[in-house]
């Protein structure tokens, strides 16, 4: 028999006829002969209604009683659903996270999942039982509750679908599926069929609110199938699947996304010498705080500037240990500003679509919308903006790629259509070379050592020779001249790979791109004859790039990087990051230098 596993979300069972109709769904399931596993979220606005009720006794609540106190919304949802299944007549059982044996790690609050028993589940499936598993909640080794923070029972959802191999998961939700952009900012916001899991977790860290990153890196890296659907109606979602089974001809971009609680910090006049990036960033990891874009760009005068985001909610917390880093590596000062949000781009067509760039950065323009940073990956575009222009600038985005326009991907997705790919790791022969792109691929051991199910898994380590860089210099920090810039690159027929803009300073920026090594004069001359007069062109740089699946929400991932190139001495001149990957550029003579050292640097995770 096939399994299923299904999640309710807590408007789903916010009231009995909600729990009544999520339990005929279970049992529309079962009754088509598979078995059901049904994970639920707490009711309606119950989680945020506990915690209110804690700070009504103190500010500071403690985070283990805390999390005693969030598990219960979940314990009385199970209890609900057992009930509602049963009075149906079908036999039913509940059960907490304790009571399977989801053991997590020790971080109250915001655990990570370290392994599952499946023997009771199993064992009840088995029996004919529609089994009911509390979201959100596990038990550390030693037996003390613990909670997996913001989008907690997605993510017991998509584990416990990937540890007892189900077909598919399915995530009932108050929506109907994945969408172009948020529909509540942009009604003409149109309905996705197919994503593929890198682009949910690029748009999921971006803010769309739909799914939360740690579920989509569990379905990624276990190969699993997921569909978000209505609670309410029966049309098809969206389906989340493998990067085969998404792809869209001749579309470029699937989505767009807009982060508005985010905060910048700019650390000034940090000196361009190995090792000063990873002091910052060791740091700033120290303090537990996840951070986003960052952006590094080629020096000036032997120092440059360091910029990097965070949620607001962490800034206080982050300035200090930005100020700490500062100081210890004898930077000039740091700036923040608390009003920003980010505005992306995705898409897997970006990769064989030229012009993307300069349609995101011309919309932008038109709109008369200063961009602060630009980050990119291969398959996104971030950039910073005001928050008071960040909904005009995302609404100008949106229509640029006539996303509101979308046809979705063609036929829905049927997981018989294809079987669940897991990330693959398999060992090559010592180096990989591509032959057609100069790219030497090195890949990670295919059990990597883990102590978790959600520790960092890292698919290989990338160095690419074949790039070179130009540097744009005394930019004017206004509206229109990155559009304007990349408008005469891609007139000149030039492909940009990696883009850098760190903040402005004192009303001018620094723009760095990478390009062909034969194309870095022609995008070069482009850049002059539209009138940028300071440009250099470094034609040699080496890109190494790290990829693998919870480069982000694992906090040490970028310091683990730049710590080892920082032990050889090798120094960066370049970053920018993403969902999926850290890219960094360096002197190219060090390049292989690099990979070496990184490769036994993320062997041992």
């Amino acid at each position: 028999m096939s399994l299923l596993v299904q999640k309710f979300g807590g408007t789903s069972v916010a009231d009995s006829a909600k729990i009544l109709a999520a339990a005929r769904r279970a049992i529309q399931a079962h009754n088509r002969g598979d078995q059901v596993l049904v994970v639920v979220s707490a009711r309606g606005h119950t989680t945020d209604e506990l915690i209110a009720l804690a700070r009504e006794i103190t500010e500071k609540p403690p985070a283990r009683e805390m999390d005693m106190l969030l598990a219960t919304g979940e314990q009385v949802s199970v209890a609900l659903m057992a009930m509602a299944i049963q009075s149906l007549g079908v036999p039913a059982i509940s059960f907490t996270g304790a009571q399977i044996g989801l053991v997590t790690d020790s971080f109250h609050t915001k655990a990570r999942i370290r392994n599952i028993s499946t023997e009771r589940m199993v064992q009840a499936l088995g029996e004919g039982k529609i089994v009911i598993v509390a979201g959100f909640q596990g038990v550390d080794e030693n037996y003390n509750i613990t909670t997996l923070g913001r989008g907690g029972s997605d993510t017991t959802a998509v584990a416990l679908a990937a540890v007892l191999g189900a077909t598919g998961c399915e995530i009932y939700t108050d929506v109907d599926g994945i969408y172009t952009t948020d529909p509540r900012i942009i009604p003409e916001a149109r309905k996705i069929d197919r994503i593929s899991h890198d682009e949910m977790l690029e748009l999921a860290s971006l803010g769309a609110g739909v799914m939360h990153s740690r579920s989509i890196e569990f379905a990624k890296k276990y190969g699993m199938p997921i569909h978000v659907r209505s609670s309410f109606s029966d049309v098809p979602g969206t389906w989340i699947v493998h990067e085969l089974d998404a792809r869209r001809l001749g579309v470029p971009v699937t989505g767009t996304a807009l982060a508005k609680d985010e905060a910048r910090i700019t650390i000034l006049g940090v000196p361009d010498r190995p090792g000063v990036v990873h002091a910052i960033f060791r740091t700033i990891a120290a303090a537990n705080i996840v951070v986003d874009m960052i952006v590094q760009n080629v020096s000036t005068g032997g120092e440059t500037e360091v910029s990097f985001t965070v949620a607001k909610g962490d800034l206080p917390e982050t300035l200090r240990a930005a100020n700490t880093a500062a100081a210890a590596i004898g930077a000039t000062g740091v700036t923040h500003d608390a009003d920003v949000a980010k505005i992306s781009v995705v898409g897997l067509g970006m990769r064989t679509h030229t012009g993307v760039a300069t349609t995101m950065f011309e919309a932008i323009a038109l709109a008369g919308i200063n961009i602060q940073m630009i980050t990119t990956s291969e398959i996104k575009i971030s950039v910073l903006v005001d928050r008071a222009s960040a909904v005009p600038a995302l609404e100008t985005v949106h229509r640029a790629f006539a996303l509101d326009q979308l046809d979705g991907a063609g036929l829905p997705f049927k997981p018989s259509q294809s079987r669940p790919r897991a990330m693959k790791l398999v060992p090559l022969a010592d180096t990989d070379i591509d032959t057609r792109n100069g790219r030497e691929i090195e890949p990670m051991p295919p059990e990597p050592r883990s102590g978790g199910m959600e520790d960092l898994v890292i698919a290989g380590v990338e160095l690419d020779e074949t790039q070179a860089r130009v540097a744009l210099f005394r930019v004017p920090d206004r509206p229109g001249y990155a559009a304007h810039v990349f408008r005469a690159i891609a007139e000149a027929g030039v492909f940009v790979d990696m883009i850098v803009q760190n903040v402005g300073i004192e009303g001018d920026s620094v723009l760095s791109f990478t390009v062909p090594r034969d194309a870095a004069n022609r995008a070069a001359d482009a850049v002059k004859a539209a009138g940028i007069a300071e440009v250099s062109v470094e034609p040699t740089l080496a890109k190494l790039s790290v990829i693998g699946v919870g480069m982000r929400t694992h906090t040490g991932a970028a310091t683990r990087m730049f710590a080892a190139l920082a032990e050889r001495g090798i120094n960066i001149n370049l970053i920018n990051t993403s969902e999926v990957r850290i890219n960094v550029g360096t002197d190219i003579a060090q390049g292989r230098e690099g990979l070496e050292c990184l490769k036994r640097a993320f062997a041992l995770w």
